[in-house]
């Protein structure tokens, strides 16, 4: 099987999910013996008088590492508080064996860093978090006032992190030289995208949710119908790939970047030859598992036309969410300030000075970006913005943004650079790998499920 990976390069720290804050506290756990697993682990508890199971009722032992029906509940809510679900009963029902399934592997990740010394201090925890608030725009804490107002553990945060980090950590030692890409290779590369010059290009996300047994696929696909309703109904794209997918790619939230029919299975082709963009496909089975794809563009090899724009901006941030029928003082205040720094600014180094100001709450860089792929609203303000000329404040809930054009060129986004082959090269590599040791830790794995939750 044939894997596919964004091309961002290797190991990547974005994580595109909810997470908390507090990590100093944080201890690992200790593991036990698999051969006192049964004399050690607590025996099932009995239901409770109202006929509940009990929160610490065991699911399954994993080489002598409990898991608890209580773990399996907080990540049911951590997802639904990511991606602004509603956790009924009858949904939790539905998640809860692609849970167990997904919490096992995760132990057995963990468990496999431990054997090899790798840690995962806090403060690379604490940085992808802070990281994760200022790229959604969050104060810094949110996340752990938002877990904490939802009665979710900081620790069932803390964990996936930590497990997803320490995992390409693993991949990165697993690999060992293969961890390179030579001239050749990216050479070799190159030619084969002129030969397919002219076919198409998919710029896709995916979930992959993997199979044990082809013969018995009955709860695999009930819960990738559940997750592909939940997308339907609105449910973030990369919230659900971070939480669920068990490709690499989610730690890109499911995004694969842009991939040419080869680098896909066929069934994923099929597929995406298809669907419109912006559609969540029905279950695609392929080998070892069922993915969800959704089509965030397509392209000719070769030939993708476009405007590059650097941008600054300087954000001016509310104390208080606005209201717009009774703005407060302070969000008069800062209109009055974003409409002087307007009329002031006349470079990207005054736009940077000023959002430095204001307390650096936005990056003032945002990166470049290509005009046709951002939001049409945004678009128009844009496309027609001279280079050096402030645009007029963008309010918000939360506060007020200027921008200004740094520079604007034409290019041919399909045009792949060296390093871009190499990072693709890379990560089909780091893909590939994980999914083999995957496979060899469950294979050497005692696995004792008492229930699937």
């Amino acid at each position: 099987m044939r894997r596919r990976l964004s091309p961002t390069g290797f190991p990547s720290t974005l994580l595109a999910r909810i997470a908390a804050a507090g990590l100093a506290a944080w201890t690992a756990g200790a593991i036990v013996p698999a051969d006192a697993a049964h004399a050690l682990a607590p025996k099932p508890a009995a239901e409770a008088s109202d006929g509940s199971i009990p929160q610490d009722s065991i699911v399954a032992v994993i080489n002598g590492t409990v898991l608890t029906r209580r773990d399996v509940d907080n990540r049911g809510r951590l997802f639904a508080l990511s991606a602004g679900l509603n956790l009924t009963d009858d949904l939790m029902a539905r998640l809860r064996p692609q849970i167990v399934r997904q919490l096992i592997d995760e132990r057995l990740r963990q468990q496999e860093m431990l054997s090899r010394h790798i840690n995962v201090p806090p403060e690379q925890i604490a940085a992808s978090i802070a990281d994760i608030e200022r790229r959604n725009n969050m104060p810094h804490n949110a996340l752990r006032d938002h877990l904490a107002a939802d009665g979710i553990s900081l620790t069932t945060m803390i964990d996936q992190i930590r497990v997803q980090l320490g995992w390409t950590q693993v991949l990165r030692e697993e690999m060992g030289s293969r961890g390179r890409t030579t001239a050749a290779e990216i050479a070799q590369r190159e030619e084969a995208l002129r030969h397919e010059d002219g076919k198409s290009q998919y710029l896709m996300s995916e979930i992959f949710i993997p199979v044990d047994d082809a013969r018995h696929s009955e709860d695999e696909l009930k819960f990738t119908q559940t997750i592909i309703q939940e997308l339907r109904n609105g449910a973030p794209f990369p919230i659900v790939a971070a939480q669920f997918s068990q490709s690499q790619t989610a730690l890109e939230g499911g995004m694969m970047g842009w991939v040419q029919e080869d680098s896909l299975d066929p069934e994923v082709v099929a597929v995406a030859r298809a669907m419109p963009e912006g559609a969540i496909s029905n279950p695609i089975r392929v080998a070892g598992g069922y993915v969800i794809a959704t089509l965030n563009g397509r392209r000719v090899i070769g030939h993708q036309m476009g405007t590059l724009l650097t941008l600054r901006q300087a954000y001016l941030p509310f104390t208080t969410p606005l209201n717009p029928q009774a703005p407060s003082e302070q969000q008069r205040a800062m209109l009055q300030q974003a409409q002087q720094l307007a009329a002031s600014a006349h470079s990207c180094a005054d736009l940077e000075a000023a959002n430095h100001r204001y307390g650096d709450k936005r990056p003032a860089n945002p990166g470049e970006l290509q005009l046709e792929r951002i939001n049409p609203q945004m678009q128009q303000i844009l496309a027609n913005l001279p280079p050096g000329q402030a645009s007029h404040p963008l309010v918000s809930g939360d506060g007020i943004a200027v921008l200004m054009v740094c520079a604007r060129q034409q290019k041919n986004f399909a045009q792949q650079t060296p390093s871009e082959i190499a990072d693709q090269l890379m990560n089909e590599r780091v893909e590939q790998t994980s999914r083999q040791l995957n496979r060899d830790l469950r294979r050497r794995a005692v696995i004792d499920i008492r229930s699937k939750g």
